[in-house]
């Protein structure tokens, strides 16, 4: 017999997503009608960090490179983690599996080369 997957193969699993999608549901209802009802002030909507006073404006830019750098190195890191399974079964994958890395590092590699050619790393 062939193992197939029905639709009835599915229904516990849609019934618990029914019933937790209720729940989530019936809880925000009945918070908002039985929860406790305040007047906002101005004292209530002031920013509060730490029992200091706030001064001046909190949205004063940040420099581009910044965020440039921070989305350089989550990416190169993510890429990393692609290395950890590749390693782990180094030696099932062969030669095959040794050339596929060295593609995947070649690839790493070009875009280092381009980010540094672009001065993206460069801090002035």
């Amino acid at each position: 017999m062939e193992n197939v997957s029905t639709p009835i193969n599915f229904l516990p699993i849609i019934i618990q997503l029914a019933v937790a999608l209720g729940f989530v549901a019936l809880t925000m209802v009945l918070t908002h009608l039985i929860g406790p009802k305040r007047k906002t002030t101005d004292v209530k909507l002031t920013a509060f960090e730490s029992g200091i006073e706030v001064v001046g404006n909190a949205r004063q830019p940040f420099s581009v490179k910044y965020f440039l750098v921070a989305i350089i190195f989550v990416i190169f890191d993510i890429e990393v983690i692609f290395m950890y399974p590749w390693a782990v079964n180094f030696r099932w994958l062969g030669l095959s599996g040794l050339i596929e890395m060295f593609i995947f590092m070649g690839t790493l590699l070009l875009g280092f080369i381009y980010v540094i050619k672009k001065d993206a790393l460069r801090w002035d």
